[in-house]
């Protein structure tokens, strides 16, 4: 298999792993710091997305920082196949929940012309930013596994 920026125990790798959790990290923390988050179903499953996506990047960062540290190749057909499936996986729901969310968003705030939750609108729509930022992460990470494994 080849070996190229972004794949598993590189360390643009574990660059792309870190920052999805960390956008991830950061859309969970706006919506949940809202009072009203729960009125809105598109934020509920925008969080429960993200959580999602913290635990599989946390997880996956974890496993590049240890092939990193011994200097081990990640590059197993099968582990590569899961990685695949993981990441598509997520990265669906990254893009519907950021898209949902995204379209409440412009609903509630631009199209209906006001905004009654206050400071809240500013975190909402801050949010769906970090969801976005996440998901484009997401998405250059696989498609790169996918082009590993085709690459295999």
């Amino acid at each position: 298999m080849k070996d190229f920026a972004g794949t598993p125990g590189t360390l643009t790798g574990l660059f792309l792993r870190i920052m999805q959790c960390v956008f991830a990290a950061l859309t969970i923390s706006c919506v949940s710091s809202t009072k009203d988050f729960f009125s809105f179903t598109a934020f509920c499953y925008l969080i429960a997305s993200m959580g999602l996506q913290v635990v599989w990047s946390f997880g996956l960062a974890i496993l590049d920082a240890y092939a990193l540290i011994k200097k081990k190749v990640l590059h197993n057909p099968g582990l590569v196949s899961l990685f695949v499936v993981g990441d598509w996986v997520t990265a669906t729901l990254a893009l519907a929940a950021a898209s949902a969310s995204a379209g409440i968003t412009v609903l509630y705030f631009n199209d209906l012309g006001h905004c009654h939750f206050g400071r809240e609108c500013g975190r909402f729509q801050l949010s769906v930013a970090f969801a976005f930022f996440s998901w484009i992460t997401i998405a250059i990470s696989s498609l790169i596994m996918l082009w590993l494994l085709a690459a295999g």
